[in-house]
């Protein structure tokens, strides 16, 4: 049986440092060291990303047309991305959060097929962080 602390180390994923956590998922690490002042810190709040649930409302709202959600979740993610220093997701939460601001989905679901390429490549990189 595995407990719950065990099941985001997956098999065959490398641990890595916070810095190479930020290398990996293509964001400026140095540009939140600059922020943050310590990798400890870094870590700390970068793993709270993994049970920020503004993605999945994200993804929810998207399937059910809701432009109104879809724009708050897209917003919300784009500022957790900003706080965090997260460079890679950020562009295209910004992308997306301008088209569904605008009120319309015209646009939003290529948008989104990138916001999601990223978050997953993020969230990868942040479950081989030491």
């Amino acid at each position: 049986s595995s407990d719950v602390c065990s099941s985001d180390l997956q098999e065959g994923v490398p641990h890595m440092t916070i810095e190479e956590c930020y290398t990996a998922m293509g964001a400026n690490y140095q540009d939140v060291l600059r922020r943050f002042y310590k990798p400890d810190m870094i870590r700390r709040f970068a793993r709270m990303f993994l049970q920020d649930t503004s993605f999945q409302q994200l993804t929810d709202a998207m399937a059910r047309q809701d432009v109104k959600d879809a724009f708050l979740a897209a917003h919300t993610l784009k500022g957790v991305c900003l706080n965090l220093g997260f460079s890679n997701l950020m562009p295209s939460a910004v992308a997306l959060t301008e088209i569904l601001r605008a009120g319309s989905f015209d646009g939003a679901a290529e948008q989104y097929a990138l916001v999601e390429k990223e978050y997953h490549k993020t969230i990868e990189a942040l479950n081989a962080l030491d």
